[in-house]
Order: C-alpha cells, then sequence, then structure tokens
C-alpha cells in the first residue's frame, strides 16, 4: 500500500511525488478574480471574528459572509453559493489526492499531513477533517520543522550526540524560522518565529511596481490602480522571479496589457535584488533575535535548512550564509518540496515500508505551540494568568498546579487559555467534566479547601484530573 506526504501550503499545495497544484487557479485569478479563492488556509479552523479572519477577509477578492464561522461568497451564473473554508481545503486535497494516484498509478488512502507549528488544536483539526473527507486516512499531523529535518534525515543517523538546527521557511505569504535541538533523534523546539506580512509574494509585488512604472515610463498609461492589468503583471512578475533564482536576467511579456499594448521588459538579477532589498533585510532579521532567545549563537547552530520557494533566491541564501558561515547549508532538496518529502518519509515509517526512510525508525515529538495558561482571581478581584506548559513543551506532558480558596467555597469553575507570541490570551475552553453540564462548574456538598490539579496536554485534547481535599479526605474527578 503507498503512502504520501501532504504540504499544504498557504499559496501551493504539495505532494511528496512532487506535483504541485495552485498555478492554475492563481493565472486563471486574472478572468475570474471575483470567484477565486485564495489564502483559505489562513482561515481554517478560525471563527469570523477571529482578528486573522478580518484581515484575510479585508484582503481577498472574495467576500466572507458571516454564519458563526467564514465563508466564501461565490457566484455561478445567477446563482450564490456559500462556500466553506474547509470546503475549499477538501478540493485541494482531493488534487493532491487524485495527482498522487496518477503518478503512482494506484489507489492512495494513507497519508501525513504536515501543519506550521503556530496552528491552534482547531485549525489542525480542521486540516484533518479536510483531508479525511477528500478520501485520506490520515496517519499523522506533523509540524514543518520536524518535516524539513525528516527529509534530509536529520539526527536520524546517530543515536546519540546533540546538535542545533535552523529551519528557515520563506513560503508565499509568510515568513517562518524556528531552531530546534536535536538529541538522540529527538526534536525539540527550542523558539519560533512567524511572520504572515511578509512572503513571496511581497517580492513578486515588488517587481510588478516596477513593471508597471516601466510600462508608465515607456507608454504613458499608468496601470498601478488598474486591479486586471496588475493581476497580469503579478503574474508575469512571478514567472520571472522563479527565473532570475537560476539566470542572470529574465523576459517579462504580457500580452495586451492595457488598450491592446503588448508590453515586453527585461529584468536582470541584479536590479531584482536592489528592488527588493528592503525585503531581503526583513526577511533574515529575526533570524539573529531568535538564535538569541534560544539562549544560543550563531556559531552553535549546525545546520540550516531552507524551505519554502522563496527560499530559491540566490541573494537570500547569500545572506544567510554570510550570516552562519561556517554552517551547512541545506539546499540540496528543492527548497518548495523538502517539507512534504519529510512528511512521505514518515508516512512510510508509519506503514511499515522498506526504503522510504532510514533503518532505524524515527520518533518526532510534537510539542505545544502556545503556552497553556489556568486564569485565576486574586483577593482584590484581579486576573491572574499561570503558565502551566509553556510554547516548545515535548507533547504529550503532565503538568501540577495547586488552587487554593477559602473554607466556605462550594464551586469551582475553572477556564484554559492558550497564548501564542506577543499575543494576549485566548480562551482555549472551559474544562468539562463527564456527564455534567457544558459550563463545568463543580459542585460540593463540603467546603471547598484545596484543589490539586494534574493537567495532561495530548495532542488531541487537554484533560485535567482534580484531586479535591475536604477536611483530610479527598474525591477525585476527571475531565
Amino acid at each position: 500500500m503507498a503512502a504520501i506526504g501532504v504540504h499544504f501550503g498557504y499559496t501551493c499545495a504539495c505532494v511528496a511525488i512532487f506535483k504541485i497544484v495552485g498555478i492554475a487557479a492563481k493565472q486563471g485569478q486574472v478572468r475570474n478574480a471575483a470567484n477565486t479563492v485564495v489564502k483559505v488556509k489562513q482561515v481554517l479552523g478560525r471563527s469570523f471574528s477571529d482578528p486573522e479572519t478580518q484581515s484575510h477577509s479585508a484582503r481577498t477578492k472574495c467576500r466572507v459572509s458571516l454564519d458563526e464561522k467564514p465563508y466564501y461568497e461565490i457566484t455561478a451564473g445567477e446563482q450564490t453559493q456559500l462556500i466553506a473554508p474547509e470546503d475549499v481545503a477538501k478540493l485541494i486535497f482531493y488534487k493532491m489526492k487524485e495527482t498522487a494516484q496518477s503518478a503512482l498509478g494506484a489507489d492512495v488512502r494513507d497519508a501525513v499531513i504536515t501543519v506550521p507549528f503556530e496552528f491552534a488544536q482547531a485549525q489542525k483539526q480542521a486540516l484533518r477533517d479536510a483531508a479525511e473527507a477528500a478520501g485520506f486516512h490520515v496517519l499523522r499531523l506533523i509540524h514543518e520543522p520536524a518535516a524539513a529535518l525528516l527529509s534530509y534525515n536529520i539526527g536520524q543517523e546517530s543515536s546519540s550526540g546533540k546538535s542545533h538546527v535552523l529551519v528557515y521557511k520563506l513560503g508565499g505569504t509568510s515568513l517562518s524560522v524556528t531552531v530546534l535541538q536535536v538529541s538522540g533523534g529527538m526534536y525539540r523546539v527550542l523558539s519560533t518565529h512567524t511572520d504572515h506580512s511578509i512572503g513571496g509574494e511581497s517580492f513578486t509585488q515588488a517587481l510588478a511596481q516596477h513593471l508597471a512604472s516601466e510600462f508608465k515610463r515607456t507608454f504613458k498609461h499608468d496601470v498601478s490602480s488598474n486591479a486586471r492589468a496588475m493581476l497580469k503583471l503579478m503574474n508575469g512578475a512571478d514567472m520571472a522571479k522563479h527565473s532570475l533564482s537560476s539566470l542572470g536576467s529574465a523576459n517579462c511579456f504580457v500580452d495586451s496589457l492595457h488598450d491592446g499594448i503588448d508590453f515586453d521588459c527585461n529584468v536582470s538579477r541584479a536590479r531584482f535584488e536592489l528592488l527588493c532589498s528592503a525585503l531581503f533585510n526583513r526577511s533574515i532579521s529575526p533570524i539573529r533575535a531568535l538564535v538569541e532567545q534560544s539562549g544560543l549563537s550563531p556559531s552553535s547552530i549546525n545546520t540550516v535548512v531552507l524551505c519554502g520557494g522563496s527560499a530559491r533566491i540566490p541573494r537570500l541564501q547569500q545572506m544567510i550564509r554570510e550570516m552562519f558561515p561556517d554552517v551547512d547549508l541545506l539546499t540540496s532538496a528543492p527548497p518548495d518540496e523538502v517539507i512534504a518529502v519529510g512528511a512521505a518519509l514518515q508516512a512510510g515509517l508509519l506503514v511499515g515500508r522498506e526504503g522510504l526512510g532510514p533503518e532505524d525508525e524515527s520518533v518526532t515529538v510534537d510539542v505545544s505551540p502556545a503556552d497553556i495558561l489556568v486564569k485565576e482571581v486574586d483577593e482584590s478581584g484581579a486576573e491572574l494568568f499561570t503558565v502551566l506548559l509553556p510554547s516548545g513543551t515535548p507533547l504529550p506532558a503532565r503538568r501540577h498546579h495547586v488552587l487554593s480558596g477559602p473554607g466556605h467555597s462550594s464551586s469551582l469553575c475553572l477556564e484554559i487559555y492558550q497564548r501564542f507570541v506577543s499575543e494576549h490570551p485566548e480562551k482555549l475552553s472551559k474544562v468539562k467534566m463527564a456527564h455534567t453540564a457544558s459550563d463545568f462548574t463543580l459542585m460540593f456538598i463540603r467546603s471547598l479547601t484545596q484543589t490539586q490539579l494534574w493537567f495532561k496536554l495530548r495532542l488531541s485534547a487537554l484533560t485535567a484530573l482534580f484531586q479535591t481535599v475536604f477536611n483530610g479526605n479527598y474525591s477525585q474527578d476527571s475531565g
């Protein structure tokens, strides 16, 4: 039975057999922008009121309607349909499955799916549900940095020794940098940084603006406010950008850009690097701070792994090499396929296939992408947040926490929160008791003096074990 790895990206998706989808839809956006759904991964598993959803709604060409969760409003002829992000993801996964089966000549069901490190549980579940709805049997969800390391067999060839690896991923619409410690074949995330304000499209936009300026200089027409013309220039700039990763210059030709005028322009790699110099600096600026945040220095990093299609850009690779002059910069595998390959290796191990990966079975340790906190109230009534599990904690994990209160208390309501870097705590859930109301309020006949809590965080859920002390006696419940 064949098993594959799927990297579900923000702009493109990739299976480990190196087939990519998304280009046709991107080019078709010129003809049908209003009905082209882009960057669906950003809203997958999010509520309509989520700031990320609101930002996506403001940028996308499709309107998002409120119906407890976001929906795309798609017009087909005279009819308007509401399409959920999960349905769009399902179509992409179905295309991935179809592509893999065409290449392998056999049915494919088993798959390992990669997820960004910062994905919350609801987003992971939405991605899993979409994959299963498309006909996949999801063997496991693994984090993208771990998949990148697996693709290069990092930490699998030796069961001893310790090293530090930096995974640099510059995708279409996001930048992600992660520092991991590899020890005995185990991966531990020390620190991570994600920025959705910069990605490969930022470089494409800079080049498209330059092409618009060249068109204005040559033909005296300003197309910068013409959405259709700019989409054409974006497609042309994107192809030119890809060519400049391997060539010294690239030709950009756009048929009938404006008023029937064909536009032809040659761009050199030096010009492209000059136009995007500020973007290059922004792209590497988080690296040094992240390494220091991990308690390391650049000389402590043993290996740098490049991921994402935009990591192909020669100038970017040169700047990273200058930052880590004595470090192995792994670029032998195509950066936009690295994560999918790692997922495929993991899938091969999980289904017991030989020859897809190292002979010794590897173990990937998932960690908490966010701080897990419990909300308490002090004597003055002020809210206090206590960190139970800091981000980067290997999972599954178990923590012990004691809540104390006055002897006359007869109930307890507990709220669990998650907090990503530089964000306010976001309610994860109220801990629920089995066979009780959803609000989860523990009612006790006798006075409550102290409650000890053991928290267990797994990949799928957060559970709690309560040991409630009543004047020397105790009872145990779980939720």
